[in-house]
């Protein structure tokens, strides 16, 4: 089922979590799924459904890998619960490509739709009601009312609703103590709070265990129209040679990633080895890529800046190396007045301004990771800004980023590998130590 809202801030993420959650505690194998970019949400499902948390994104992969990568992510499993992104018709432009609905498609599910209740009562049977009848080929087929002020508001609600004929599914009440911190870019991840995290996940699923109808939730889940077609394959980023070590970032500076990445490095048949840039002063032994993926840099700053063996090993690094956002802070100069890296010239700082949104890039150079002319779909996503950071890698409109060379590509641009496999084929074709030459193959 697709858990989806009207709006951002409705409270999906706490009602999809806590489902997942709550299912998984009934002893059923859960596949949790996330629709968009986002890295901070799947977090927290990977914790509830206790398998890694994937996302469904038809801009970054193309809308004809949603469901061969929901086949492979929920492959084992009793049920699949996919949360929505933004609002539930809410998508790239003026049109529903890549929203929550655009994927409810995709996938023939049915969808719950969360409702933020607050300050209003009969007036949710007129929300839901254009909600379900917007698009005939999105089947809205339950509703879950959220931050309910008190029995006799739920009673109001669920009276006006009955006129929809769409069932309400749950009804979960306010509670103060049910939140999770956040700061300038959603959510803290759930890596670098745990045990906390932990807690919050299990709070969130008693919440839903006890305000939501788990069985019907499960019986509607049952509806979803058949799949067809074959899984991804994780292969497709082979390239044949010996076994490499990918040194991985990880830890609590670098917690966004997508799964599959470290699924089509292993497939290729590399050891995928992760450190942590805050605490470990080396490298894992024998690596010949570096792959410095998302994430919070700028929180730990002083300990990235403090660690400078590693700085020192990473600015000599003779392999691959590929970086994206947190991962090009890193490699600058400096961060914040902060020695860095220095592997980029640049200096790297926070900023008010959120820059956000999908991008339709260009590559204007060879890299380690793109040819020239190439088109690449990612995603921006950061309030830094980056000064001095040499030659660009990437145009879109309005404007340009990254730097780059015959051995590294870093840009702040979220790249999803399954979308474009070359690119794990050329990390891992630089990374045979016998290729490592300043010529770059097509």
């Amino acid at each position: 089922m697709v858990v989806a809202a009207p709006a951002s801030g409705s409270g999906k993420t706490t009602v999809a979590t806590g489902l997942m959650a709550a299912l998984a505690a009934r002893g059923l194998r859960v596949a949790p799924f996330k629709v968009g970019p986002d890295y901070i949400d799947p977090g927290y499902h990977t914790l509830a459904a206790g398998r890694p948390g994937r996302n469904l994104d038809p801009w970054l992969t193309g809308e004809e890998r949603v469901t061969p990568l929901f086949l492979h992510g929920s492959a084992g499993c009793d049920i699949a619960v996919v949360e929505g992104v933004m609002g539930l018709f809410d998508g790239r432009g003026d049109g529903d490509f890549a929203s929550t609905a655009h994927v409810a498609r995709l996938l023939g599910a049915p969808v719950v739709l969360v409702v933020d209740a607050g300050r209003q009562s009969r007036s949710v049977a007129a929300l839901v009601h254009g909600f379900a009848t917007f698009d005939s080929r999105v089947r809205v087929a339950g509703v879950v009312l959220n931050r309910l002020g008190s029995a006799r508001h739920e009673e109001l609600c669920r009276a006006a609703l009955e006129e929809t004929g769409v069932p309400v599914l749950g009804a979960v009440h306010r509670d103060d103590d049910v939140v999770t911190p956040s700061r300038h870019l959603g959510l803290v991840p759930a890596a670098e709070r745990l045990p906390a995290a932990v807690t919050a996940v299990d709070r969130l699923g008693a919440l839903v265990a006890g305000s939501c109808d788990l069985d019907g939730l499960v019986r509607l889940a049952g509806t979803a129209a058949p799949l067809t077609g074959e899984p991804w394959d994780p292969s497709d980023g082979r390239e044949p040679g010996a076994r490499r070590v990918v040194a991985v970032a990880g830890g609590a500076a670098f917690t966004f990633g997508y799964a599959e990445h470290a699924e089509m490095l292993t497939a290729a048949g590399a050891q995928v080895a992760v450190f942590d840039p805050v605490r470990d002063e080396s490298l894992p032994e024998g690596a010949s890529a570096l792959v410095v993926g998302g994430g919070f840099p700028e929180m730990y700053a002083a300990e990235l800046s403090a660690n400078e063996p590693l700085r020192a090993e990473v600015a000599a690094f003779p392999g691959a190396v590929a970086a994206e956002c947190a991962g090009l802070l890193y490699l600058c100069e400096e961060l914040d007045g902060r020695p860095m890296c220095g592997r980029v010239p640049g200096v790297a700082q926070m900023t008010n301004r959120l820059t956000l949104g999908y991008r339709d890039a260009v590559a204007v150079r060879d890299t380690l990771l793109t040819r020239q002319g190439e088109r690449f779909r990612g995603h921006e996503f950061h309030r830094t800004t980056v000064t001095g950071g040499g030659q660009p890698v990437f145009r879109w409109r309005g404007g340009t980023d990254g730097a780059g060379d015959a051995r590294l590509t870093a840009s702040y641009l979220h790249l999803h590998w399954a979308g474009a496999p070359q690119l794990a084929r050329r990390l891992l074709a630089y990374a045979e130590p016998s290729s490592r030459s300043p010529s770059i193959a097509r």
